[in-house]
């Protein structure tokens, strides 16, 4: 189980391919397109989803302790690889929220992990995030992602504050 904090920035993308040819100009490591299915349980504060893909599986808990447009800052902890008995379990005891599906393409670079996403029902969008285990301070990670949302050219107008399965709901 691994305990950590991040700080996020997503967006609505309409040019993926642009910011694919800026990661790959940067060196970024490229970790692969999973399809991913995120089902959120209903939980009495923050958020538990189980996510299963191909490359990455994991129970996550997380509190977002900021929720507007600019970068948010989250408390998580994470489980890798939990037996696949979990989801069921999970849904008898707590109930499903809401159940997000969408292909990731995934990079690296350093600490910083970039997402590509293509998600059912809501379109095209891209996330970077900053992430340290306590090593790196806040304002690092926040220098990280100030810089990276330049780089990409990312809007005020193009940030959003809600997650995946918030946006669903309204719809």
């Amino acid at each position: 189980m691994a305990e950590r904090f991040n700080l996020e920035i997503k967006a609505k993308c309409s040019s993926p391919d642009k910011i694919r040819n800026v990661l790959i100009e940067k060196g970024a490591e490229f970790k692969g397109t999973d399809h991913q299915i995120d089902t959120y349980f209903n939980c009495i504060v923050g958020r538990l989803k189980l996510r299963e893909g191909n490359i990455e599986n994991n129970l996550i808990y997380y509190n977002r302790i900021e929720d507007d447009k600019g970068s948010k800052q989250s408390k998580i902890v994470l489980i890798a690889n939990p037996d696949k008995d979990l989801k069921f379990v999970l849904e008898q005891a707590n109930g499903i929220n809401i159940v997000v599906d969408k292909t990731r393409e995934i990079y690296f670079i350093e600490n910083v992990k970039f997402h590509l996403d293509m998600v059912v029902g809501l379109g095209s969008f891209m996330e970077i995030e900053a992430i340290t285990d306590g090593t790196i301070k806040k304002e690092k990670l926040q220098e990280q992602l100030d810089y990276y949302k330049k780089l990409f050219d990312i809007k005020e107008e193009d940030l959003i504050a809600e997650s995946y399965s918030d946006l669903l709901k309204k719809k």
